[in-house]
């Protein structure tokens, strides 16, 4: 971008500068700290100039917005054209207590519904298994069968709503309670919106639940986005997260490499399946958490997307923008929020919602200040959504497409992330003789995903602990008084009302044909079909999650972690 000769000077200039304007005021003032560095200790430099950005080439590695390499944003107008969606986390209790704070949201100006879900849904058991107990209702919805899902969305219309599903091992129910749900209201398949998250090899590197083990994992999610392509061409079947890789310790590089790595687990998978990558590649979705070192995250952002249309078009000879185009949602950092002092909570969120518009998300999920104590009070959730609404219409953010571009320092730290995110990479692909999707698998089994966040985790621990890294109201800025807010109480009737629907929903349905389907489902898997079809007979005859994912697990047995010795 800059002649030899420009360059030549800004460094003449920078040494003078720093022997006469520098330095005099590092020998009188210093700086606050020996070493300035990110959340990632990642170390940022004092000055960034164009000496820095001096072999970017502009149209290679920028480009304009909405075309390749997609660096400055994946549409052209961006936020100018519409702002992204604004879809708050919600879910708990039963479905009526959650279809109420849907419609509480709706009415609060959300664009978008997003779907929390109990643990034991999450797991594939039902309200009424042993290991249940203690857990209905309590951290998410509890959705047993396709009445829960009648109920969640009573009073709205699926076809004029996106509605997100943060589910995984049992996503594949959720994802038929929904077109089942859309075909009772009469609404065409190929026009529901949503995305399911349904990212098992995130789960088997970071989150941990699951079902059965990470090859037949995949071979479901690969049948989704099969069935997906056919019957809901609007919907985004899978959700590569990287959310959960960062919220358990992993540095911003991490987090994109291994979720840009699953990400191609998936496509190599479809392409092995026969899929065409013009056409199941455009319903690819991704999920990128978003920390407290802004600019760290911008990079990161801009990164991704830049080395995601690079491998779509170089490895894997996708044509069509579409396939090369990396959309993601973003979620603002839970590791980040503290129960000390909840309300600074509301100005991390702030910053973190931010580095993701300036980064070019899709849609945005902004924390609410406390969640480090319970699930969020209507209070709370009212000031996250408003959170994102003040930068959409007060702050200026959305008026720029891509308002960090050219920045030297943003520049130079998309570069230097873009080199550490390929190297991990590189390093995958190695591990699967070239395959990036066996490379992904293999390092599952070997405990590499593990260890490595592992270690970054306790780095920045230590750090903490040292006082390197402050954490205002936690290491620094400390008070003794009590700060706690009035936080959402689960009612303990909520399992006793589950279990009294989930008995009378077996009670009223037809027993042969519940066998029926899900004896259709097990010789699916036997005989190696796409098995969605068969899931969505088997709610729509009210067979409940735990009963469909117990023919999974006939198949294929429990799995359970080993790692190797370190």
């Amino acid at each position: 971008m800059f002649d030899q000769e420009e360059i030549d000077q800004i460094r003449e200039q920078r040494e003078r500068w720093a022997e006469d304007t520098l330095e005099p005021t590092l020998e009188s003032h210093g700086e606050r700290q020996d070493r300035f560095a990110t959340v990632s200790n990642h170390e940022v430099d004092r000055l960034y100039t164009p000496e820095d950005i001096a072999d970017l080439e502009y149209d290679e590695d920028l480009g304009f917005p909405g075309e390749p390499p997609y660096t400055r944003g994946p549409y052209p107008t961006m936020y100018r054209g519409r702002t992204w969606t604004m879809r708050q986390f919600a879910g708990f209790g039963t479905a009526e207590e959650t279809n109420e704070r849907f419609h509480y949201l709706i009415d609060q100006g959300q664009t978008g519904l997003s779907t929390a879900f109990d643990m034991p849904s999450l797991m594939g058991i039902d309200s009424d298994h042993p290991m249940s107990e203690g857990e209905v209702g309590k951290e998410g919805v509890a959705v047993d069968t396709l009445r829960d899902m009648e109920i969640l969305f009573d009073g709205i219309d699926i076809s004029e709503v996106s509605t997100s599903f943060t589910i995984n091992p049992s996503a594949a129910v959720i994802y038929a309670m929904y077109i089942a749900l859309a075909d009772q209201q009469d609404v065409p398949r190929e026009e529901i919106r949503g995305t399911l998250q349904n990212d098992m090899l995130k789960e088997f590197i970071a989150q941990k639940e699951w079902v059965v083990p990470p090859k037949p994992s995949l071979e479901v999610v690969t049948d989704t986005i099969e069935f997906a392509v056919e019957e809901t061409p609007k919907f985004h079947p899978v959700s590569i997260s990287g959310y959960h890789i960062r919220e358990a310790g992993s540095t911003a590089a991490q987090e994109a490499a291994f979720t840009l790595a699953d990400g191609f687990a998936y496509v190599e998978d479809c392409l092995d399946r026969g899929l065409d990558v013009d056409e199941f590649a455009p319903l690819l979705s991704f999920f990128f958490n978003s920390h407290n070192s802004i600019f760290e995250e911008v990079a990161k952002f801009r990164a991704s997307r830049r080395i995601y249309a690079r491998v779509m078009d170089e490895w894997y000879d996708a044509e069509r923008d579409e396939s090369k185009r990396l959309k993601f949602h973003t979620q603002t950092a839970g590791q980040s929020l503290t129960a000390q002092q909840p309300l600074n909570n509301i100005t991390r969120v702030t910053i973190q919602a931010l580095a993701g518009v300036l980064g070019g998300t899709q849609s945005l999920h902004t924390n609410s200040f406390d969640e480090a104590l319970a699930l969020p009070s209507e209070k709370a959730v009212r000031v996250a959504l408003r959170t994102q609404q003040i930068i959409a219409d007060e702050s200026g953010a959305a008026d720029i497409v891509d308002p960090m571009g050219g920045s030297y320092a943003i520049e130079k730290l998309t570069h230097e992330m873009e080199a550490e995110i390929m190297g991990y990479i590189e390093d995958i692909k190695e591990m699967g003789d070239g395959s990036v999707r066996d490379g992904v698998l293999d390092g599952i089994d070997q405990g590499y995903f593990q260890r490595e966040i592992q270690e970054s985790s306790y780095e920045y621990q230590k750090r903490v602990e040292r006082g390197d890294e402050v954490v205002v109201g936690v290491n620094e800025y400390t008070i003794e008084e009590d700060t706690s807010p009035e936080i959402l109480k689960i009612d303990e009737t909520t399992r006793d009302r589950q279990l009294g629907r989930l008995e009378e929903v077996k009670e009223e349905r037809d027993d042969e044909e519940v066998d029926a389907t899900l004896e259709s489902l097990s010789d699916a898997i036997e005989t190696d079909e796409n098995v969605m079809p068969y899931i969505v007979d088997a709610v729509k005859a009210y067979a409940t999650m735990g009963e469909i994912m117990q023919v999974f697990e006939d198949h294929h047995g429990a799995y359970q972690e080993e790692l190797s010795p370190v």
